[in-house]
This record gives structure tokens, sequence and C-alpha cells, in this order.
């Protein structure tokens, strides 16, 4: 199942170049996996008050094309793999009118136990198992 988040540039997500900055893509992904979850009964404050959080321990970002101000985007995401201690969503933001790709990436998340800080064995998230996509 791929969840859709859309979104359109601002002024503020735009550098000194005035196309969007590197670091904004990273943004609205972590923007479209918390809508992702939540829209899949996974929200963060069902994982927090389940005993967990899930840092991001990798993320691997392909930059295609710049978006500038005002385009349109959608952020697609999608569960691409579950393993024993880790999750991996893949997403792709790209211009909702022209279907352009303008960066897609890998993000990997592990679950921690909230009050002891330490790698949980497995992930916590089963909800999620049912929506992966290989």
């Amino acid at each position: 199942m791929t969840h859709q988040f859309k979104t359109k540039v601002y002024y503020a997500d735009t550098d000194a170049y005035g196309v969007v900055w590197h670091g904004t893509y990273i943004r609205w992904m972590e923007q479209a996996r918390t809508e992702f979850c939540t829209e899949n009964g996974c929200s963060m404050e069902w994982i927090e008050s389940s005993g967990y959080i899930i840092p991001v321990v990798n993320i691997n970002v392909k930059y295609k094309q710049s978006a500038k101000l005002h385009d349109p985007l959608i952020v697609e995401t999608k569960v691409s793999k579950i393993r024993r201690f880790a999750m991996t969503f893949n997403q792709v933001i790209k211009n909702a009118e022209t279907g352009m790709v303008y960066a897609e990436g890998d993000v990997e998340v592990v679950a921690v136990d909230a009050k002891t800080g330490k790698l949980c064995r497995t992930i916590p998230l089963k909800e999620l198992e049912r929506l992966i996509e290989v």
C-alpha cells in the first residue's frame, strides 16, 4: 500500500539559489512517514504510549531535480522491508501535476525501548506488516 502526502513548496523551503534546500526533502519525508503511520493505526503517540520510540538510523536520498517555489508536491511512502530489528520505508517526492521526480529515498528505522534506550529485539509495529510492498 502506497500512501500519498500532499504539500507544496513555500518560500521558507528554498535556499539562496531559489530552489528547495536539500534538507527540506528530508523534512517532507518525515512528515509523510508520520502521516502514513498515523493513518495506519501507528501514530507517534500510540508508539510512545506502547513504550517505544522509532529513530531513523539510516537515510539514503537521491536528488533528481530541484523543486521550486509553489510547486505542488506528493510524497509517496510505502514500507519496503521489515526485518527483525529494522523497518525500511521507500519514499518518492514528485510534482503532483507533472509526476516529475525530485527525490527518492530509503529510510531505515529501528525500535528502541523508551525507558532503557536499548534496541528492541523485534520491531513492535506488526500493524504495518500488512502494508509491506517489495
